[in-house]
């Protein structure tokens, strides 16, 4: 149970860290895809918060406290932070490969 617990963890993290990436970009995109991509990312976010608050809750079902702060998402998630600013196809780049990270 442990173990499970503690993948469930790693997801949760991994999640919210996408989560927080698309929001960024879905801020921050601009260029000629700007209209179709915000409204791309922003159903993104919104689909994956839905998802973190549903692992977290799954989480506590298994009598395990779920991790809530950046500084504990930080540790355990599998998404690297973005600091900068991409273009608009390097963001779509990026959130495929997270993707994938997350559904592994």
């Amino acid at each position: 149970m442990e173990e499970l617990v503690n993948k469930m963890k790693e997801v949760l993290a991994s999640v919210f860290s996408l989560y927080l990436k698309a929001h960024n970009f879905h801020w921050n995109v601009e260029g000629k895809m700007f209209v179709t991509l915000h409204g791309f990312f922003g159903d993104l976010y919104k689909d994956l918060w839905e998802s973190v608050d549903h692992i977290a809750e799954e989480i506590r079902t298994l009598e395990a406290y779920a991790p809530g702060s950046l500084k504990r998402f930080s540790e355990l998630t599998k998404i690297e932070d973005e600091e900068n600013i991409p273009s608009e196809l390097v963001m779509c780049s990026k959130l495929l490969k997270d993707n994938e990270k997350v559904i592994q």
